[in-house]
């Protein structure tokens, strides 16, 4: 599969403060690539990198294959849309269009695929932030490009917005684009993304699809009465430590693979316990995310 973006050991120091450390990652043409990590993990700072806003203390990078040597194929929106108050949304487009040598027949365009084609006669002081978020989105679209470098696209939108951005996003890649966005809210990142790079204090700590991050440390969920019979039956079959109590009288989650499902089922039946659950459970990627990064919940 052809690569969009790649960084071989890009780094950025600051001083004595290394906020990007030998940070090596390829998003692959075609895909939403979630850059995820806590505040102040060295997103943003990647992000500037990658597009040239501030020179790496050492390592690279390649767009497409090659060196930047421009941003043609590239659109970015990093920390948040801003434009001027008193500018309706659609007078800011055709300027910005003038500027990039873009015809103004896309303008109509792109408000049309961001949904704010009815608002946009409005001034930008008007707009709500899920509208602002839209018209930076509008604005990264200008060009046509082939790559969207998004800094937290859904920061502070509702649900609604949030739903309406995701689905935004997601028609640009299958339209055939390519989407790299920072995000540190970890159920925007598992249903939008195909794969993930977490990264924490400037270091890239794992790279993968969200499936494979959340495939081990599952847990098999069993609800059964009565609750004392069904806790020694399960104590005795894979050990007291592997055994929790969820709080609810005959709730237990057990950390044991998959496969032990039908087993314990067996067992439990077998002693004269009633099963009414028996259910694999899937770990959150926010659980991934602690586990990778030690940030406390």
């Amino acid at each position: 599969m052809s690569v969009a973006v790649e960084t071989i050991a890009l780094s950025k120091r600051y001083g004595p403060t290394l906020a990007v450390d030998e940070l090596s990652i390829t998003v692959r043409e075609g895909e939403v690539y979630g850059f995820l990590g806590p505040n102040g993990a060295g997103k943003t700072t990647t992000l500037r990198m990658l597009l040239g806003l501030i020179r790496p203390t050492s390592g690279s990078v390649r767009l497409f294959g090659e060196p930047p040597r421009g941003l043609a194929r590239v659109g970015a929106l990093i920390e948040g849309p801003a434009f001027y108050p008193y500018l309706s949304g659609r007078t800011y487009l055709r300027v910005l269009a003038d500027h990039a040598g873009v015809g103004r027949r896309r303008v109509d365009e792109v408000l049309d695929l961001v949904e704010l084609t009815d608002r946009a006669g409005d001034k930008y002081r008007t707009y709500s932030l899920g509208m602002k978020q839209r018209l930076g989105l509008a604005a990264v679209l200008l060009k046509d490009p082939d790559l969207l470098i998004l800094d937290e696209p859904t920061n502070g939108l509702d649900p609604a917005g949030m739903a309406d951005m995701r689905r935004t996003i997601r028609g640009l890649v299958t339209e055939g684009r390519t989407v790299l966005l920072s995000s540190h809210l970890l159920a925007e990142v598992e249903q939008i993304c195909d794969r993930v790079g977490v990264i924490n204090r400037g270091k890239l700590l794992t790279e993968t699809t969200v499936a494979e991050l959340t495939s081990d440390g599952g847990t098999l969920r069993v609800r059964a009465t009565p609750a004392e019979t069904a806790h020694t039956v399960l104590t005795a079959l894979v050990g007291a430590d592997h055994v929790h109590v969820d709080g609810t009288a005959g709730v237990f989650d057990l950390d044991v693979p998959a496969t032990e499902a039908a087993r314990i089922n067996a067992e439990l039946v077998g002693a004269g316990v009633l099963v009414s659950e028996l259910r694999w459970q899937e770990p959150a990627l926010e659980d991934m995310f602690l586990r990778l990064t030690g940030v406390e919940s």
